[in-house]
């Protein structure tokens, strides 16, 4: 299904997020007891990992959409090598929830510590589907509107380089490639949208298509 050009403007965009996402985050999100939306780091078979969701440790990212006068554009960031967990991958601002945080002022706090995002450019929007990493983290996803004009200082430490994709091409379905790799003796496969030279793949590919099917399908 090819989105409206209506719904990939802000106003679109935040109508639809109204309609269809929770704006606060909901109770069950870090639920042990409840698997959430990561098909890709099931087992064979269809089963869920119950190990590895009994031991996953609460995290939160900011997906955020900035209001760019040529589209909309989905800011990410491309991890440093020399990170223990997904070194060199394209991802979301964020990180582990601390404790006596929500996973709201984890995702702000970590948007601003990562590239320097200020919340005053942040409109937060919604929350997706918590999403669980084969590395042990169960991830919510905020959903946010980004003013323009904002300045990005990278941490250097934790983000190699920042940019920016079209909305428009990571929501068009037939953008989203399945591909798979042996990942600790089994197959795992995963999401991937490869764009301008940037693979992006994984929990972040997996997020995008959960805003995808949560918005437009």
């Amino acid at each position: 299904m090819t989105v409206p050009a209506a719904d990939l403007t802000p106003e679109g965009f935040r109508a639809r997020v109204a309609a269809r996402l929770p704006a606060a985050l909901p109770e069950a999100a870090f639920d042990r007891h409840i698997w959430p939306h990561a098909s890709d780091f099931q087992l064979e078979g269809g089963q869920p990992n119950y190990e590895l969701l009994a031991i996953a440790r609460p995290a939160a990212v900011l997906a955020p959409i900035v209001m760019r006068d040529s589209g909309l554009t989905v800011l990410l960031t491309q991890r440093a090598s020399q990170m223990r967990a997904h070194s060199g991958q394209v991802a979301f601002p964020g990180g582990k929830v601390d404790p006596g945080e929500t996973a709201g002022q984890t995702a702000l706090r970590e948007a601003h510590e990562e590239i320097g995002l200020e919340p005053e450019f942040i409109e937060p929007l919604g929350w997706l589907d918590a999403y669980m990493t084969g590395t042990g983290f169960r991830i919510a996803p905020l959903v946010a509107l980004v003013r323009p004009g904002f300045t990005v200082t990278i941490s250097e430490q934790e983000v190699a380089d920042v940019f920016e994709t079209p909305l428009a091409f990571l929501m068009n379905p037939a953008n989203h490639l399945l591909d798979e790799r042996e990942w600790k003796g089994q197959r795992r496969r995963f999401y991937a949208m490869p764009h301008d030279g940037r693979y992006i793949w994984g929990a972040t590919a997996g997020i995008l298509r959960n805003l995808y099917e949560r918005l437009y399908a």
